[in-house]
């Protein structure tokens, strides 16, 4: 891509990144459709063609049929274990190495459960919705070992005979506590916040964006596309991270 058309967009969050002294980014689905890994709504593929993931990502669906869900979700893991860090990860992580570095503050938020941000060398990630990468016991809690391949048998067990399931936030269910405390505490005091790849629908995440300006960050924003909160950003990058997150750091 020509970087001419993005380059006075890039250059306010340049200059607003350099002043920053504590950054927040949120990110969504989109960095990770990057890597080739599907968008929830866009995962249903071959046996599970026919499924609507929200029908499978319910504690309703996962008590009615266990096997079933916890098959899909091994299917998801193994796709997520597939997948490789693309440029908009590995630049983020270098931003967070370079932000830190000069003694500012960088709070990485994320709506993906997929590893990748860890797996690029990005730091002390908030896991909005948990994750796929870690399986615990369904009454004790307990994490619990996982296969480098797909499980056995469905619905699979820890090593005490416990069904385990994905650690992942599933609809009707609270987003950790411990990841909206420090989500909170860090945008109480940004000065910068960046949205990238992300719908901005989902809530709580969606409204994060007001907890920012209610400081008087600096707002921006990468996606290709627009979004609701478009009109309240103070410059948006109209390009996919993997795109425009390197060409900010050329500079």
């Amino acid at each position: 891509m020509d970087p001419s058309p993005l380059e006075p967009a890039l250059a306010k969050l340049r200059t607003a990144l350099n002043d920053a002294q504590h950054v927040v980014v949120l990110t969504g689905s989109g960095v990770s459709a990057e890597s080739k890994i599907p968008t929830f709504r866009d995962a249903m593929e071959g046996l599970w063609k026919d499924f609507d993931p929200q029908t499978l990502a319910t504690p309703e669906a996962f008590e009615a049929d266990p096997g079933r869900v916890t098959r899909w979700y091994d299917w998801r893991r193994l796709k997520c274990a597939e997948a490789q860090p693309n440029p908009g990860h590995l630049a983020l992580a270098e931003i967070q190495t370079q932000t830190l570095a000069r003694g500012a503050s960088f709070t990485l938020l994320t709506q993906n459960v997929d590893g990748l941000h860890q797996r690029a060398g990005s730091t002390d990630v908030v896991e909005l919705h948990g994750s796929i990468m870690a399986w615990r016991g369904v009454d004790s809690g307990e994490p619990a070992e996982l296969p480098e391949g797909p499980f056995e048998s469905f619905p699979p067990t820890s090593a005490s005979g416990e069904i385990i399931r994905p650690s992942v936030v599933w609809f009707g269910e609270m987003l950790p506590e411990e990841a909206l405390r420090r989500s909170f505490d860090a945008l109480e005091r940004c000065d910068l916040f960046m949205t990238i790849g992300t719908s901005s629908v989902v809530h709580p995440a969606a409204g994060f964006v007001h907890n920012a300006r209610a400081n008087d960050a600096f707002i921006a924003e990468v996606n290709p596309d627009d979004t609701p909160i478009s009109p309240l950003v103070n410059t948006t990058i109209r390009a996919k991270s993997g795109e425009a997150l390197p060409l900010l750091l050329r500079a």
